[in-house]
């Protein structure tokens, strides 16, 4: 029976244990640039089995929020190294989330102020974060998006591959492609963002095309084995929803099992929210979604999130349930969650206050175990 502590190896990506750090926006790398300080946030987490990171924007176009680090400036790249190198020299695996926002965007963060770009042009609502005239982060409402034409989206499939490529030249293990939350890929997955009437709107099998058209190209560009999906069912996050989710999922985890992916990364339910959330009528049945998955020849890991903790995630692992479990909020307040998991020792709590923007208040300054002894 697999423990929590086990090794394991998803696609080309070995890890030390089965704990994961999910990917968390922290808006603490300004002009898109990765710093020293983001390089000492992530070290402090290198005994995680591996680290995805923040969402990392492939364009600015891709970018909907205020300093999040990005993956398309010379600039980034060498700042970005800078985390890698550092993750790798504590023993640490890490992958980055490449991330294009689609309409959760803001006019001030686009290219030349245009509009955010999205299947169709229906609004996200809700909020993003901003740098406001005064130049202080803000949280502002997402503008207006207009619809993709079909000849742009080829384009936006190689940016992802371009991507994909910037992230091994910057040192990372692997990438997460960033499928879910009602982002760009989940856009056009859902049926309440996409109404196009061409081959990539209307049926399940055209809402799928668009995803994946980018596995596909990612694959080519840096193998199979180093790319994983996250996916997120039924999450109300940013205004997205669905009429069809166990039948849209179980046609894309039978159309991923044969692409030999490194992993598949579920977020159960409403993201940070309750795990059971459920969109129409029918609680989600994740397992029938993996076992899609498995049937169509997925070897790539199964790693569950959403709310999990120590006595949960080890049910997960232990049942053959997950073959991993990523934690958000447990790693930001403990940078040292592997070891705390292990000697099922007190955990610090998280301030919520200090989640997004600002300097190492609330980012690097979480004591370890050692310290607090």
């Amino acid at each position: 029976m697999a423990n929590i502590f086990d090794p394991s190896k998803f696609g080309d990506i070995e890890v030390a244990n089965r704990i994961i750090m999910a990917p968390l926006t922290r808006n603490r790398s300004p002009k898109a640039i990765p710093n020293d300080l983001n390089a000492t946030y992530y070290e402090q987490r290198a005994t995680a089995g591996l680290i995805i990171t923040e969402g990392t924007p492939i364009t600015q176009q891709g970018q909907g929020y205020a300093d999040v680090p990005g993956l398309y400036l010379p600039a980034a790249i060498e700042g970005w190294k800078k985390v890698t190198d550092a993750v790798h020299k504590k023993g640490g695996k890490i992958v980055t989330q490449v991330w294009h926002v689609g309409r959760v965007s803001h006019v001030s963060l686009q290219p030349d102020g245009a509009a955010p770009v999205a299947p169709s042009a229906i609004p996200a609502g809700g909020k993003t974060y901003i740098i406001d005239e005064n130049g202080n982060g803000a949280f502002a409402e997402t503008s207006a998006p207009r619809a993709l034409e079909l000849s742009e989206i080829a384009g936006i499939v190689d940016d992802f591959a371009k991507g994909a490529r910037a992230a091994i030249d910057a040192g990372f293990d692997g990438i997460e492609l960033h499928g879910a939350n009602g982002y760009l890929i989940d856009q056009f997955l859902k049926s309440g963002a996409n109404q196009r009437t061409d081959e990539y709107g209307g049926s399940i099998e055209n809402r799928a095309r668009f995803l994946l058209e980018v596995v596909d190209a990612v694959s080519r560009e840096i193998g199979a084995g180093r790319v994983g999906l996250r996916l997120s069912p039924v999450t109300p996050a940013n205004n997205i929803t669905e009429v069809q989710p166990q039948a849209l999922f179980n046609y894309v985890a039978e159309k991923l099992g044969s692409r030999g992916l490194a992993f598949i990364h579920v977020v159960e339910g409403a993201t940070g929210g309750d795990r059971a959330y459920k969109q129409g009528d029918t609680p989600f049945n994740y397992q029938e979604m993996k076992d899609a998955y498995r049937k169509a020849g997925g070897t790539g890991g199964w790693i569950v999130n959403n709310g999990y903790d120590r006595d949960s995630a080890t049910e997960a692992v232990g049942s053959g349930y997950a073959d991993g479990v990523a934690f958000g909020k447990l790693f930001i307040a403990n940078p040292d969650l592997v070891e705390r998991f292990r000697d099922n020792a007190p955990l610090n709590k998280p301030d919520s206050n200090t989640f997004y923007g600002g300097g190492a208040k609330g980012y690097t300054d979480y004591p370890a175990l050692e310290s607090v002894a």
